[in-house]
C-alpha cells in the first residue's frame, strides 16, 4: 500500500512540472503541452509558429462564399484583405495589415474605425473570435458581423492570394 501511494505521489509531481528553461516559448504564446511538442517533434502534426500565414483561405456555403486572402508585406508584417457574406444583402469586407504572434495573427483593418481582430491561427486555418470590437462593426452591411468566422486554407502561396476576387469581381488583396 505504501508502495502504490509514492508511486500516486510520484505521478502527481510530474504532472504538475513546469517546462524546462532550455525549451524556447514564443513570445506572448502558450507553450505546447508535452503531447503535443512530441507529436509535432515526430512530424505527426505540422508546427503552426513555422507555417506562413501567406496564401487564399477560403469558405463556401449557402449564403455565398467567405475569403480571405494573406500577402507579404513590409518589415515581417502580412497585408490581407477579407469578405464574408451572410446572403444578399449581409456581408463584411476589409483590408489592412497583419503581425503575426505564436499561434495568433493579428488583423489590423485600414481605415478610421481602427478594428483590430485577435485570429486564431493553427496552419490551416484562420478563425475569427466570437466577439470582435465594436468598432468593427463599420466593416459589415446590415446585421452582418465578423465574430466566429472561420477561414479555411486552399492555397499557401501569394500568387494564389492575389488571384482572389471579391463578390464584385475587384482583388481581394492588391500588390504593392
Amino acid at each position: 500500500m505504501r508502495r502504490i501511494s509514492l508511486a500516486l505521489l510520484m505521478i502527481l509531481a510530474a504532472c504538475q512540472r513546469t517546462p524546462a528553461a532550455d525549451q524556447p516559448v514564443a513570445s506572448g504564446a502558450p507553450s505546447p503541452s508535452g503531447l503535443e511538442r512530441a507529436a509535432i517533434e515526430s512530424g505527426v502534426i505540422a508546427d503552426a509558429t513555422r507555417i506562413s500565414p501567406v496564401g487564399l483561405f477560403q469558405r463556401s456555403h449557402e449564403a455565398g462564399r467567405d475569403a480571405l486572402c494573406v500577402i507579404p508585406g513590409k518589415d515581417g508584417a502580412f497585408r490581407f484583405g477579407l469578405e464574408a457574406n451572410f446572403g444578399e444583402d449581409l456581408s463584411c469586407r476589409g483590408r489592412g495589415s497583419a503581425r503575426r504572434t505564436g499561434d495568433k495573427l493579428i488583423l489590423r483593418f485600414s481605415g478610421g474605425d481602427r478594428c483590430i481582430v485577435v485570429a486564431q491561427y493553427d496552419g490551416d486555418q484562420i478563425a475569427l473570435p466570437g466577439v470582435v470590437d465594436l468598432a468593427c462593426s463599420d466593416l459589415c452591411d446590415g446585421r452582418g458581423t465578423l465574430e466566429g468566422v472561420s477561414f479555411p486554407r486552399i492555397a499557401g502561396d501569394a500568387p494564389s492570394a492575389l488571384r482572389a476576387r471579391n463578390s464584385a469581381g475587384e482583388a481581394l488583396c492588391k500588390a504593392q
